[in-house]
């Protein structure tokens, strides 16, 4: 499996159907039809992507 943002092959599986790609710091959801990303905010909540041609406004270093 390939990030959909990134193209990166470094993926976790974090639950059913969702994974965390550690190349660009996102999480994502696959569902039938369609992958819905999401960005981790400070407090650990996840953000969903309204476009994901948009870079990702929150990068690993600043979670870190």
């Amino acid at each position: 499996m390939n990030c959909p943002v990134c193209g990166g092959r470094a993926i976790g599986k974090v639950g059913v159907e969702q994974f965390y790609c550690w190349d660009c710091c996102v999480e994502f959801a696959t569902q039938t039809d369609k992958v819905v990303i999401y960005d981790l905010a400070e407090d650990g909540s996840l953000v969903a992507w309204d476009d994901p041609s948009l870079n990702p406004s929150v990068s690993c270093a600043a979670i870190e």
